[in-house]
């Protein structure tokens, strides 16, 4: 696993094959680990791998839900949010029976890169407010 990621402005993570060639909203997906474990929970697994929910970033202790509608920096990049990230279909096919449902609630948040640069495993992640 990388402990490092370069976000590149207006386009997404360096090496990411979803990367935008646009400034869309979808250049960042970030899920909560609290969120996968109980997504696993709810799936009766022990543990889901966080690459079966099709998101670039995985945090521990924030609440991302409450980032929604501003924005945010993680180590020295600037992001903002675009938005909640919702399950999709393939949610079955990577989770198995039950896998959109279980996913419902818990899919994160998407968002654009401001300012990038380099985040590393251990960057803190500070709201910096309500956009405009």
């Amino acid at each position: 696993m990388p402990t490092t990621a370069t976000l590149i402005s207006q386009r997404g993570i360096e090496g990411d094959r979803y990367r935008t060639e646009r400034n869309g909203p979808r250049q960042v997906t970030l899920v909560a680990a609290e969120d996968i474990a109980a997504i696993a929970s709810f799936l009766g697994k022990e543990a889901v791998v966080p690459e079966l929910l099709r998101r670039n970033l995985v945090t521990r202790s924030i609440n991302l839900i409450a980032l929604k509608g501003g924005s945010f920096r993680i180590g020295s990049t600037t992001l903002e949010t675009t938005g909640e990230c919702a399950p999709c279909s393939q949610m079955e096919a990577n989770l198995g029976p039950g896998g959109y449902n279980a996913v419902r609630g818990r899919g994160g948040l998407t968002a654009r890169i401001i300012e990038g640069g380099k985040i590393r495993i251990g960057d803190s992640i500070e709201r910096l407010g309500r956009l405009a």
